[in-house]
């Protein structure tokens, strides 16, 4: 295979959600994965602990946008996140602690949700390359993907509450470092090993 020809299949890969979904094709599977995608982040949104002396919450949320880019890949995780952010603003109760309205994005912690979709994009890609299938390589996504959230989100926090970059650093980054390794960590256990558990059922079905 040439090299061309091997840039061109690993780019190709198929990602986890189409492996589990290969009932469903097409558009429908489409709309099914970014709907999906969608409500993960608004569930895992609801997990949220409010920190006093910042207004970023710590919540399941990020795990859930990086994880679900992850399953479904690049394009279907940013529409997801285009979804999840549309519907907050149209009014459903699917920010952090039930909140809603255009005022979440434009406020203080706008630029997060921003960075879910920057964020979706880079992890989703790197999916759609195998990087979903090897620990080592999921883990260092899912960071580099939590530094893409945090771009925008410092930046607009530190603006909009007037604030220096190592105080925008305090209040938007620091309390929330520990948390996203480990979550980077629980989720390079989890999409390899549901990747080996999906390659085994298909070689007992092929020995079927």
């Amino acid at each position: 295979m040439t090299v061309q020809g091997l840039t061109r299949a690993r780019a190709d890969m198929p990602v986890l959600a189409e492996r589990l979904g290969s009932v469903i094709r097409g558009r429908l599977l489409d709309v099914v994965l970014v709907v999906g995608v969608a409500a993960l982040t608004a569930l895992t949104a609801q997990f949220s602990i409010h920190i006093p002396g910042t207004p970023v919450p710590v919540t399941g949320q990020t795990f859930g946008v990086l994880l679900g880019a992850a399953t479904v890949g690049m394009w279907r995780g940013v529409a997801g996140q285009v979804l999840y952010i549309a519907a907050g603003c149209a009014g459903l109760p699917v920010f952090a602690n039930g909140a809603h309205g255009i005022v979440q994005l434009t406020g203080a912690t706008g630029g997060y949700l921003i960075g879910f979709v920057l964020a979706s994009a880079y992890v989703g890609w790197q999916a759609r390359r195998g990087s979903d299938r090897r620990p080592d390589s999921l883990i260092g996504a899912f960071l580099v993907g939590s530094v893409l959230i945090y771009l925008p989100g410092v930046a607009w926090l530190a603006a909009d509450l007037h604030k220096g970059l190592q105080e925008a650093l305090q209040l938007g980054v620091y309390p929330f470092v520990l948390g996203d390794v480990l979550k980077a960590v629980l989720a390079g256990v989890l999409l390899p090993s549901t990747w080996r558990l999906v390659g085994g059922v298909e070689r007992t079905r092929e020995v079927r």
